[in-house]
């Protein structure tokens, strides 16, 4: 790889004619692949995800992704054009939470451990305290103090060549993660904490951000 500037590159695309021109035509059943709601195919994807990763954006569109897990069905459907997801403790950042109060638009990837096929959902989020629905989240006897359910506007399934090619779920072929630093190294070093891990270790546990449920 080079350390070009981004700003020296010339030849780019910049109409939808170029980039066909480029990449080709869309295959015809791949456009037409995509459903305006789940169907029982889309439902299997999702109650058999324990992973999925949330995309928002804000008011000028910078995107932002965000993981989710827990375990396999943790997204809940309510309906064909609905989907519910608890908002479990974190560390009070609430990105995500604070762009969908600005810009509603909301985007899902759903993965299942040992499979290629993902499935994809966009739509459109609310984010609801009611104690009924959020009363259905419980884990260990805590309930999420709020969750996020999602109106539907189309779900597709995508093919599983990016996990092939990744070997995603080969763990003969995975990297080494010797070396690589953990949470707490780095919010040390990235938010420039004083004191040792034990202390920040300590100040995180009585703030609650370590919390699981």
């Amino acid at each position: 790889m080079t350390d070009t500037p981004i700003d020296a590159y010339t030849d780019l695309i910049e109409t939808e004619t170029d980039l066909e021109a480029t990449v080709g035509a869309p295959f015809p059943p791949a456009a037409a692949k995509e459903l305006p709601c789940l169907d029982a195919i889309c439902r299997d994807y999702i109650a058999r995800s324990p992973f999925a990763v949330l995309a928002t954006a804000d008011e000028d569109g910078m995107p932002e992704i965000s993981p989710r897990g827990d375990p396999a069905g943790f997204v809940a459907i309510l309906d064909d054009r609905h989907l519910a997801l608890p908002e479990r403790p974190g560390n009070r950042r609430a990105d995500t939470l604070r762009r969908l109060i600005r810009n509603p638009h909301a985007a899902l990837l759903f993965l299942i451990p040992g499979w290629g096929e993902t499935l994809r959902v966009y739509g459109t989020a609310k984010l609801v305290r009611d104690d009924a629905l959020t009363r259905q989240f419980e884990i260990n006897g805590r309930a999420p103090k709020l969750v996020i359910v999602i109106e539907i506007a189309r779900v597709m399934i995508h093919c599983p060549k990016c996990v092939i090619r990744s070997h995603l779920w080969e763990p003969g072929a995975w990297p080494s993660t010797e070396g690589l630093q953990d949470i707490r190294t780095v919010m040390k070093v990235h938010a420039q904490l004083d004191g040792t891990m034990e202390e920040l270790d300590a100040k995180a546990m009585k703030a609650g951000v370590i919390d699981l449920y």
